[in-house]
């Protein structure tokens, strides 16, 4: 656990531009969808959603980027993006293996990891970060 607290502003930085090279569907929708899940979907809506799909994951990245260098954001950063890879392992393991063979597979373990660190962190500091008063309320 102390590992991970000390070196968090790096694994931020690492997950946080690993993450941010999904931003590569927002310029090529079919390229990225086939490297990632190895097929892709047509249509004005399927590349619109692609696209911004593309969009909201490098957001991701970029607020744990920032978040690695903002402790008064990090706990927020933490948890977004810890959220959105679990929901993201969650969709691609809910299709059984049809993606695990695909770059999808590589995020999926990837982001199981870098959830790993994240909730080790999370809960390494979480007394150390809650607000005078709140530990009280916990324990409640």
């Amino acid at each position: 656990m102390k590992t991970v607290v000390k070196n968090i502003k790096g694994i931020m930085v690492v997950s946080g531009a690993l993450t941010m090279t999904v931003a590569y569907a927002a310029v090529a929708p079919h390229a990225a969808l086939q490297s990632t899940f190895g097929e892709t979907v047509s249509g004005p809506v399927a590349e619109l959603l692609a696209r911004n799909w593309g969009i909201l994951v490098g957001l991701v990245g970029a607020l744990l980027v920032h978040g690695a260098f903002s402790p008064e954001t990090r706990r927020i950063a933490l948890l977004a993006g810890g959220v959105s890879k679990v929901w993201f392992i969650a969709l691609v393991l809910s299709n059984g293996t049809r993606f695990l063979g695909a770059g999808a597979g590589t995020a999926v373990a990837a982001d199981t990891i870098m959830v790993a660190l994240y909730a080790i962190y999370l809960v390494a500091t979480r007394r150390a970060s809650a607000p005078v008063g709140a530990q009280a309320v916990v324990r409640a």
